[in-house]
């Protein structure tokens, strides 16, 4: 049995066997984290409570035909399923009986799940403008053909609509870019300061627009090993939100500021962040504001033009410089969000 629980303990994930008289004879470490300490020696129907895993372990037992089957458990709030494989085994007198593995699917699952919400989302957000787009071209081509008021009004509104969705196509393109070069670290310098200045530049005529104000002091020495464009995205995004979403006569504030050594970086770091003095927003949806497609209010959202996908864009493209991006805000108080990068050091 000696050698047999070394074959379970070399196994990548949990796994029992029970013996001929139907209780657990060996268990390795992987096992015992997932149905508890002491379950050796116990009756396999003590220890295993699923109806599934038990009838098969049965008829196992009985013809001696592998097995397999699927499982879902909930501990402590985590969702978990296992693949769980049962079969026949006989290495000898003393390790004879039925073998019980589980394999983790879960993180399979959720990624797959991922992929089928984020199939629907962007079909969802397609299928709106889409429809509007069809349906006033059916209109222009019947009712209103002559109507040149309708015409215009309608042509406006269609240019709005392809507007929205060529923003939404780009967005798509851009975070399918920055997630295949994720794991590509860029290591050219990047001047922060001269990054944030050609934002602010860019974005000037939509703050006017907004009656907004923008306080940046810039400075010298705020370098990162990056890449420009990447970054010039993500601030652009951040101040563009700021902006926008700050309210009429707003006031954003980009500052830059360098940090000995980040706790959390654990090594020289410059923090940039952006804030508004808008209305904030409850820290109640701050853990999901980078999920792809989330947003606090959906209807402001898609009427200030967003896709839904810039902040995940932005958490991407932080996360493939080896940074951290931090929000903080509370309502009636603003936002900040604060981008940690590691400090060039030649």
């Amino acid at each position: 049995m000696q050698g047999f629980a070394s074959v379970l303990a070399g196994m990548p994930f949990a796994a029992l066997l029970i013996g001929p008289d139907a209780r657990i004879h060996a268990t390795n470490a992987a096992a015992r984290e997932l149905l508890g300490e002491g379950i050796e020696g116990r009756h396999f129907l003590t220890a295993l409570r699923q109806p599934d895993v038990l009838d098969a372990i049965e008829e196992t037992g009985r013809d001696r035909q592998p097995r397999r089957t699927t499982i879902q458990t909930s501990e402590a709030g985590r969702d978990s399923t296992f693949q769980v494989h049962v079969a026949h085994v006989d290495a000898g007198p003393a390790a004879r009986g039925v073998l019980v593995s589980f394999e983790d699917l879960t993180e399979r699952e959720q990624a797959a799940q991922m992929r089928r919400d984020f199939v629907a989302n962007v079909s969802h957000e397609l299928r709106t403008p889409l429809t509007a787009l069809m349906g006033f071209i059916e209109t222009l081509q019947g009712p209103a053909r002559h109507d040149q008021a309708a015409i215009d009004r309608f042509l406006a509104i269609m240019a709005r609509e392809a507007a929205r969705m060529e923003r939404l196509v780009h967005d798509l393109l851009s975070l399918s870019r920055v997630e295949s070069e994720e794991r590509v670290r860029p290591r050219t310098p990047v001047d922060l300061a001269a990054t944030i200045g050609t934002v602010i530049t860019m974005l000037r005529p939509l703050a006017q627009e907004r009656g907004c104000t923008m306080d940046f002091a810039g400075g010298e020495g705020f370098v990162v090993p990056g890449n420009a464009d990447q970054l010039q995205q993500v601030f652009t995004n951040l101040v563009e939100n700021a902006i926008k979403y700050g309210g009429a006569g707003n006031r954003v504030e980009i500052t830059l500021a360098h940090h000995a050594r980040d706790a959390t970086l654990r090594m020289p770091a410059i923090q940039a962040s952006v804030r508004d003095h808008g209305p904030g927003i409850d820290p109640l949806h701050i853990p999901r504001l980078t999920e792809r497609f989330y947003r606090v209010d959906t209807h402001r959202s898609r009427e200030m033009g967003g896709t839904g996908l810039g902040l995940a864009i932005v958490k991407h493209i932080v996360n493939r410089h080896r940074g951290r991006l931090r929000i903080t805000s509370e309502p009636g108080a603003g936002c900040t969000f604060a981008v940690i990068l590691p400090r060039w050091t030649g």
